[in-house]
């Protein structure tokens, strides 16, 4: 439906996304619009002032990108997207590739290739042996730190826990 055959009130209260859509179905010539240009274009169907289009561009901006049928091609500029195979759209988006410049071959360092990895032994097999810890070296150890813990209450208990309240009562007899 174009948009001749709406009535001004119906234009008005139509959406401007719905607008939109309707304008660019209108452009026969199926070239992308720039954005300032389309929100110029539905004011002026609409009939809408500075102020008014001030207050709904956010949404419309919004609208217009989450709308499927509407594709951005690049510097702002709008189509739909039945006017562009998928294609088309990636190469405008896309900017030409400058194709790199090959690099020399990099020096093979000769003293690396000489080197006999199986002659090199990091580890000994004594040395892993000796890593191996025995159940009962833990088990040892379990029973050294509760030996500790016990070690610790006798100390606790052998301190004195003081009241604040007593402690301030000390400090004002000593300075009396």
């Amino acid at each position: 439906m174009s948009l001749n055959q709406y009535t001004q009130e119906e234009i008005k209260e139509m959406s401007l996304i719905e607008v939109a859509y309707e304008i660019m179905q209108e452009n026969h010539s199926k070239q992308a619009v720039a954005f300032g240009d389309l929100v110029q274009q539905i004011a002026q169907l609409q009939e809408l002032s500075t102020i008014e289009v001030q207050q709904k561009i956010a949404q419309f901006y919004t609208d217009l990108n989450v709308d499927g049928r509407f594709n951005t091609v690049g510097e702002n500029r709008w189509g739909l997207k039945d006017w562009y195979p998928i294609d088309q759209v990636e190469d405008e988006l896309i900017n030409p590739v400058k194709p790199k410049k090959k690099k020399g071959k990099k020096v093979v360092d000769e003293d690396f290739e000489d080197l006999d990895l199986d002659e090199i032994d990091e580890f000994d097999d004594t040395e892993e042996e000796e890593l191996l810890v025995d159940e009962e070296d833990i088990l040892d150890l379990d029973e050294d730190d509760d030996e500790d813990l016990d070690e610790d209450e006798l100390i606790e208990d052998d301190f004195e826990i003081v009241d604040e309240e007593e402690l301030d009562e000390e400090e004002e007899d000593e300075l009396l």
